[in-house]
Formats: structure tokens, C-alpha cells, sequence
């Protein structure tokens, strides 16, 4: 994995120590929201109050000009370990998610909702990690309102970290991370297999990608995705590096695969459920096709495996919405 590779990564960057001893202090959020130097990155739709590319943070007074949050829509972020032009390091960070009504009131002029998708590779480290973390954890709260073993509602606690029983804090759920692996698979001409998902425009194409299931190692999910999904066999996968995707909470694992020796790299053969066309790349193919093809969005890391393999930066870009990428 090469530091190249990494700032490729948006969703990757942070700059931010998410102070994990900190949830379980009594009355953290209230004590936050009475520091003056708290900051609040509001969420409305899975969207963030962007201004000329950065979040709008808000003073906990500016929000409650406008709502009450409860304790129940407030998570704890952490505390920022970098300076920005409003906020210097060690400014504590909240997350807060408003309705409609609230949302149609807030933020400054020339302010608007925006979309991480489409977005991420703007923002600073700072603001790319804090609207990520924001998300998954908003996300999780969202799909986690009751116990999937009694079906009793359960309320949030330690700061936005934890949901458990109105009457029982012993039985805790925990912020949830669905493993997916995605595969830059080449052959012996180091030519790139892409493939046209089902859900997706009959021009869009990416990398292989599936999750993890119980009791698989990486790797194996690594062979058994691409076989899965395209017929081809490959070997030795190499881990690149990773990045979370908060739609709704996969985390992105990028390897490198080869198509086995032996193994006639035209005899794949798409699924025909997941996948509907596969076809191979040269890298001069490739250039000469983004007139003609879709490829992952600037925040994906199927793009920034794909950039990896090009030796070159890409100037297409498309907001991607699938679950994995």
C-alpha cells in the first residue's frame, strides 16, 4: 500500500481524536453543550449543511435558536486535532440529525445540503472524516430504534456510542460495520476487469465487489466474489488499504488479485443476477472508452484502485450511489 494509494482514500482522512474514554463520563453532553467552544454538524436526510466546501458547524445557542435537540438525536464525535478558520484544536464536536422543519431554517446564506458522495473529495481531512463518522453512526441509530432480540424500543446512551432498553442498560448494542471486499483483478497482460451491475445504467462499470459472510476469512471472500460473479478464478490477494462507506455502513476493503495460471481469462462469465456484462481493459482501452463508460465516483475506492492500476488521476466524475464501492 503506498501513501499514494491512501490520499486517494477521501472518506479515509480524519483529523480528529474521537476521545472513546470520554463516553461514559455522567453528563458529557450536557457539559459539551454548555462549552462554548462546542461545534454541531447538523444531518438532515443523510445530507450536511455545506458552505463554499465545508460543513457549517453550528454553536449549540445557534441550534437551539432554531430546535431542542433531545438527548437521543446527539452523538459525541470527538475532539479536533487540526486548525481550521473557526474552530482551533481541541474544539469537541456533536453530531445532531433535524427534521424538515428545522432543516428548512438553519444555515447561513448560500448554504445547502449536501451529499458525501457526491462531495467528499472536496472537503478538507477534518471535515471529510467528521461528516463520515457523522453518517454511519446516524445510520445506525436510525436501523437499530428497537432490539432485534425483543423487539422493545431502545434508546441511545455514552454519547451517542451505545443503544440498549429503556429500562435495562446492561444489554448493549453497539454501532454496526458490514465488511465488503473490492477487486482490482488483472491478468497476464495486467488488463482490468470491470463489470455493469444489474441495479446500475447498461454503460456504468466498476470493480467486483461483495461482503464479507460469517466465518470467511478476507482473502476467501477475495475468490469467491470474483468467481461468484464473473466465473474467473484468481490468486494471491493483496490487501490495499481500505475506507469506510456510510450508505448505510459497509467498510471497503481493497485488494489485488490475479487471474490463476492456467486459467483462460475469456472464459468469464457474468452471474446474470449481480453482474450482466464483464469486460476487460488495457489502460489505453480504457482512456479511450470514458467517452463512452461510467466509472466510480472521485469518493469511491473502486476509483481509487482503479487510478491506482492506471498510474494517472481520471478527470470523469459521476456521484456513486451503490451500498458497496
Amino acid at each position: 500500500m503506498t501513501d499514494e494509494f491512501t490520499q486517494r482514500l477521501t472518506l479515509s482522512r480524519h483529523a480528529t481524536d474521537r476521545r472513546a474514554d470520554l463516553r461514559t463520563r455522567p453528563g458529557l453532553l450536557d457539559e459539551l453543550a454548555a462549552d462554548a467552544r462546542t461545534r454541531v454538524i447538523v444531518l438532515h436526510q443523510g445530507k450536511a449543511l455545506i458552505d463554499n466546501r465545508s460543513l457549517v458547524t453550528l454553536t449549540w445557542e445557534q441550534l437551539n435558536a432554531v430546535c431542542t435537540p433531545e438527548s437521543q438525536e446527539i452523538v459525541f464525535l470527538g475532539i479536533s486535532t487540526s486548525d481550521a478558520p473557526s474552530e482551533a484544536v481541541g474544539t469537541p464536536f456533536l453530531a445532531v440529525t433535524v427534521n424538515a422543519d428545522v432543516a428548512a431554517v438553519l444555515g447561513p446564506d448560500g448554504s445547502h445540503w449536501g451529499d458525501l458522495r457526491v462531495l467528499g473529495h472536496e472537503l478538507s481531512d477534518r471535515d471529510a472524516g467528521l461528516f463520515t463518522q457523522a453518517l454511519a453512526l446516524a445510520n445506525w441509530h436510525r436501523s437499530h430504534t428497537h432490539s432485534p432480540v425483543s423487539g422493545e424500543k431502545t434508546v441511545a446512551g455514552q454519547a451517542g456510542w451505545v443503544r440498549h432498553l429503556e429500562d435495562d442498560d446492561t444489554a448493549q448494542m453497539f454501532p454496526r460495520t458490514d465488511p465488503a471486499v473490492i477487486v482490482l483483478v488483472t491478468d497476464d497482460q495486467d488488463r482490468l476487469l470491470l463489470g455493469n451491475n444489474a441495479m446500475w445504467e447498461s454503460n456504468r462499470f466498476s470493480l467486483l465487489a461483495g461482503y464479507v459472510e460469517p466465518g470467511e476469512s478476507l482473502e476467501a471472500a477475495v475468490i469467491r466474489e470474483v468467481f461468484e460473479e464473473s466465473g474467473v478464478v484468481v490468486v494471491n490477494p493483496v490487501y490495499l488499504g481500505s475506507q469506510p462507506w456510510p450508505f448505510p455502513q459497509s467498510l471497503m476493503l481493497g485488494f489485488r488479485a490475479t487471474v490463476a495460471a492456467g486459467f483462460d481469462p475469456e472464459n468469464h462469465v457474468a452471474d446474470g443476477e449481480e453482474i450482466l456484462t464483464l469486460r476487460w481493459f488495457t489502460r489505453d482501452e480504457l482512456k479511450a472508452s470514458l467517452n463512452d463508460i461510467v466509472l466510480p465516483g472521485k469518493v469511491s475506492i473502486a476509483r481509487a484502485l482503479i487510478e491506482e492500476w492506471l498510474g494517472e488521476s481520471l478527470d470523469q466524475d459521476d456521484a456513486w450511489n451503490g451500498r458497496i464501492a
